[in-house]
C-alpha cells in the first residue's frame, strides 16, 4: 500500500472509551472537523478501523 490517506474527525470522542481517544490522538485528530494527511500503511488503516464510527476518509490518493 502506497500513497496518502486523508482522515477527518466527524464525531466527538466524548463518551467513548479512553483507548479510542488515544487512537485519535495518535492519528493527530483533536477537534471536530480537523483533517490530517497520513501515509496509507496497514498501521494507519488499523487505527482508522478502530475509530471508524468517529472518522471519515475524505480522500484517497497517490
Amino acid at each position: 500500500m502506497a500513497g496518502i490517506i486523508k482522515v477527518k474527525l466527524t464525531r466527538s470522542p466524548i463518551g467513548h472509551p479512553e483507548k479510542q481517544r488515544k487512537v485519535l490522538a495518535g492519528l493527530g485528530l483533536t477537534k471536530i472537523s480537523s483533517t490530517v494527511v497520513r501515509q496509507d500503511t496497514p498501521q494507519i488503516r488499523g487505527m482508522v478501523k478502530k475509530v471508524s464510527h468517529l472518522v471519515k476518509i475524505v480522500e484517497e490518493g497517490v
